[in-house]
């Protein structure tokens, strides 16, 4: 018999919605340095469980990227899980975002959710008839808004001491990028790449995206092409888990930074990359732009701080770029050493004060 793998968070609720039907899972992965925070990922699944799986991983995810940008925050997910194929609109989606409403109530302030793939700001205001420790609604609701333009600022902010790691420039303009995802966030950064001169290749399943490739002078290509069109960068702007052993061997890149959640299939792709110098921004630095935009309006910062701390995710990244030559580690390795020092002080000042 099978070991069984050690159990990190501390609570996970699942439960099948009362209005709704549906299985929802909220996962408070640790709210050392803080309530966690984390949004709702509505999405479609083989089974429930497996969308009970997806919410055990992003929530130890938010963990070390709340950790990583300095926030004072835990980590926590929660996710809706449809069947496969359905579509969920009207009055059951109001059902189930009530019911996750519900579920975040049950664990009295420690996990604060907000709007993730497949929910809305919008959605955020059903979900806070249920509960009040809902963050991201719409701006004129008192809200952040959609946090998307924070979150691809971040990542831009990322670019440049990518380059600088990967070829000892930081100058964007005449370097190529292949974005893979053309969404809220992939959408922005590839216009504001297009506007400093860089060289843009993209692609996203949905084909109308082909309207901004025309629009910003970029090559399209398609989607299964991201992982094998030669570029200097590639810019992971989707779905996360696509950066098999497989694709990285055959990366025809120099860098990866982008916004997409878990890009590496396996832990050991960062090692990988690093054994092919291809230099790897970790992601959870890198996207935390989202979640720097929701603490600094839930804690009353005006834009002009809060924009101030979304370019200095740059400056973490040099920090964690320093750190892996430093220990000769991975980059991976590096920014997960970094969170997981904030977090194990946290721990450590409240056994004293316990």
């Amino acid at each position: 018999m099978s070991a069984i793998p050690e159990f990190t968070h501390e609570r996970v609720l699942t439960s099948q919605g009362a209005r709704s039907g549906l299985v929802i899972t909220v996962a408070l992965h640790s709210s050392a340095l803080g309530p966690a925070l984390g949004g709702c990922r509505m999405w479609t699944y083989p089974t429930w469980a497996d969308g009970q799986a997806d919410a055990l991983r992003l929530s130890a995810a938010m963990t070390l990227k709340n950790a990583a940008a300095g926030l004072d925050a835990g980590g926590g997910k929660s996710v809706v899980a449809l069947p496969m194929g359905e579509h969920v609109d009207g009055d059951r989606r109001r059902a189930a975002l009530l019911d996750l409403g519900d579920l975040v109530e049950a664990l009295d302030g420690r996990y604060r959710t907000a709007e993730d793939v497949g929910t809305t700001e919008h959605d955020m205001l059903v979900v806070r008839e249920r509960t009040a420790h809902v963050v991201g609604l719409p701006a004129e609701n008192g809200g952040a808004g959609e946090p998307a333009g924070a979150t691809a600022l971040g990542v831009y902010s990322s670019v440049a001491p990518t380059l600088e790691a990967a070829f000892g420039s930081e100058q964007i303009e005449g370097r190529s990028f292949v974005i893979s995802g053309l969404g809220q966030v992939g959408g922005r950064l590839a216009r504001m790449l297009a506007g400093h001169g860089a060289e843009l290749i993209v692609t996203d399943i949905d084909a109308r995206k082909q309207q901004l490739a025309t629009e910003l002078g970029a090559r399209w290509i398609a989607p299964e092409q991201a992982l094998t069109t030669p570029a200097d960068v590639l810019v992971p702007a989707g779905l996360g888990g696509i950066l098999t052993d497989e694709a990285i061997d055959a990366l025809p890149v120099r860098a990866v930074v982008g916004p997409a959640n878990n890009p590496l299939a396996e832990r050991s792709g960062a090692a990988r990359l690093q054994q092919r110098g291809i230099v790897y921004a970790p992601d959870f630095v890198v996207n935390a732009g989202g979640v720097i935009h929701l603490q600094g309006t839930a804690d009353g910062l005006d834009w002009p701080t809060i924009a101030q701390r979304l370019t200095g995710i740059g400056d973490t990244l040099r920090g964690v770029f320093a750190a892996a030559r430093e220990h000769g580690s991975t980059t991976l390795e590096a920014a997960e050493a970094i969170a997981n020092a904030r977090i194990d002080a946290a721990r450590a000042r409240q056994t004293v004060s316990a």
